[in-house]
């Protein structure tokens, strides 16, 4: 009779554990059904895009042939051997490494002109308005804008020409001497409003007390700028610096629209060569592979950007 009734004592326990169990086990997926949309839609147009991506780098023919055979590696070998593949590379490398340098330069001196108390306020707000503008603009207007400006017969070489500083009519665009800085000065111009509108939000949360405690100590405008402002910016100036030394690796519309990687390879980047592979020689198998090298060099600098973001 006793064995009887611990029996029945024991199963509302086992159901009351039970039911907890999958009250909690419920309680643990839910943060997961919230982000399953966002995954699986990541999945469907990323990860499943990449795959594929990946597995035509290591076939040879793909797209083109049906019967398209696994060669491995062969493909990244045969890019690396490519002499233009190396060319479009240390290009790119130019363009990009310039570009962040001189965003970071020019945006941090119209920051710091927007930040100062010297100038009236009206004409700060105008200021403002002028500087943020080639950010509005879309790659398809910036590329037109500086095709117009460049121009043997355009307003840049007329004013050079009117200065006395050049006594010819330079082809910015289509001399193999000058289109990669050409089109470098067009991306940093209209690249660097990033950095000044991050800056400047950078520069109005540093505290005046900072100032005003490294006056006392009888510390020069430069010693502020060095010893103050630049510390206080540091966190910003490299989590912008390493977004942009991405974007600027991987752009392509300013490049096609404006040269379009010529004269002769010259503003050939890894985008346009890539671009070329797939859409102008059907090398889908190389372009394919020459597009994974490209997400392994982002993939290397995101994982310092993280890394950064972490040790923040």
């Amino acid at each position: 009779m006793s064995s009887v009734m611990q029996g029945l004592a024991v199963q509302p326990a086992k159901k009351r554990s039970s039911g907890l169990l999958t009250y909690r086990t419920r309680k643990r997926l839910v943060p997961y059904l919230y982000i399953a949309p966002a995954t699986l839609l990541f999945s469907v147009l990323m990860l499943f895009p990449m795959s594929m991506v990946f597995r035509y780098s290591l076939m040879d023919g793909a797209i083109m042939k049906k019967d398209a055979a696994f060669v491995g590696f062969q493909n990244y070998l045969t890019i690396f051997r490519d002499a233009i593949f190396w060319q479009a590379f240390g290009q790119t490398l130019y363009f990009t490494v310039m570009s962040v340098v001189f965003h970071f330069l020019i945006g941090l001196a119209f920051a710091l002109l927007l930040n100062t108390q010297r100038i009236d306020p009206a004409v700060r707000s105008l200021l403002r308005v002028l500087y943020i503008l080639p950010w509005l603009f879309t790659a398809v207007i910036i590329a037109i804008i500086w095709r117009l400006l460049l121009d043997p017969n355009g307003v840049v070489n007329s004013v050079l020409m009117a200065l006395h500083i050049v006594d010819f009519k330079v082809e910015w665009f289509s001399s193999t001497a000058t289109a990669l800085h050409a089109l470098t000065f067009a991306n940093i111009w209209a690249g660097y409003p990033l950095y000044m509108v991050s800056l400047l939000a950078g520069l109005q949360g540093i505290s005046k007390e900072l100032y005003e405690a490294a006056g006392i100590d009888g510390a020069n405008e430069l010693q502020k700028f060095w010893y103050i402002t630049i510390p206080q910016l540091m966190p910003i100036i490299i989590s912008i610096a390493l977004l942009d030394f991405i974007w600027t690796m991987q752009v392509f519309p300013l490049v096609w629209m404006t040269t379009g990687g010529g004269p002769i390879y010259s503003t050939e980047v890894l985008s346009t060569y890539t671009y070329k592979l797939a859409f102008s020689q059907y090398e889908f198998s190389l372009a394919s592979a020459s597009a994974i090298i490209i997400l392994v060099i982002s993939m290397s600098v995101t994982y310092f950007y993280i890394k950064h973001q972490k040790g923040r």
